[in-house]
């Protein structure tokens, strides 16, 4: 689990200090997921803004290696969506799966985010 050694130690502690400081100041939908999945109110021990190579993911479920990303309106811009491919494939070569929401999902549907997030931890047990 313990991939943030593929960072350089020094990017590794500007990543830490700026996940830290994403903890500190989250999104509203990121916000209302972690409201929603934390304190192991999924079964699970899970962690936010957490570094993982050169990224910081914004949830991860560390006993399956299971990320869950927040996805605001500019994850929709093409270089975005490219950023975005790149990110998922290189976390899949780390042996992460990720899955996405849009802020809108979480902001307007959470309980069925909820049951997706589920059925992922059921799945990968």
């Amino acid at each position: 689990m313990r991939d943030y050694k593929t960072a350089s130690p020094d990017r590794y502690h500007l990543l830490k200090d700026f996940a830290r400081e994403n903890r500190k100041n989250p999104t509203m939908a990121e916000q209302v997921m972690w409201e929603h999945i934390r304190a192991r109110q999924t079964g699970r021990k899970v962690f936010r803004q957490y570094v993982i190579g050169d990224y910081i993911v914004d949830f991860l479920f560390p006993e399956i290696n299971l990320v869950v990303e927040v996805d605001g309106a500019y994850h929709s811009e093409r270089e975005q969506i490219e950023d975005d491919e790149r990110r998922e494939r290189d976390l899949n070569k780390m042996n992460y799966n990720v899955i996405r929401f849009s802020n809108e999902e979480i902001l307007y549907d959470i309980e069925q985010v909820i049951e997706r997030i589920l059925r992922e931890l059921e799945y990968y047990e």
